[in-house]
């Protein structure tokens, strides 16, 4: 199964200490060397981005920045065998946050990525 994870955050007061990126490195590796990871990337805040919305039949296109209060500023795939599993990797990382950078404050969304199990009679791999 494959879990989308979505790191939301308040923009930060400070940048990211070295010692935290040197944690999630080594975590991503661990991840990796698992077979969990399949990507990982950070994210420009929206204001480098746009929003397409339908409603009522109507197509619109909105630039950022986004009013909503936490940006999206990173995404994770992962590929493992359960919802437990993709929530146990999401709060390694948001621990590494709480222990190494004060005052950080962020959500991660673990979403499950459809796959062929969620079609009822479809084959499995």
């Amino acid at each position: 199964m494959r879990y989308l994870v979505l790191l939301k955050a308040a923009q930060p007061a400070t940048p990211p200490p070295p010692e935290l990126m040197d944690a999630i490195m080594k975590l991503g590796g661990e991840a990796t060397a698992a077979g969990a990871l399949l990507d990982t990337a950070g994210l420009l805040p929206s204001a480098a981005g746009a929003r397409v919305s339908l409603q009522a039949g109507s197509l619109s296109v909105t630039d950022g920045p986004f009013t909503e209060a936490k940006e999206m500023i990173s995404y994770a795939l992962y590929q493992v065998g359960s919802k437990e599993e993709a929530v146990g990797w999401a709060s390694k990382f948001l621990a590494l946050h709480r222990d190494l950078w004060e005052g950080w404050e962020g959500d991660a969304d673990v979403l499950k990525v459809m796959g062929p199990e969620d079609f009822g009679n479809a084959p499995t791999e």
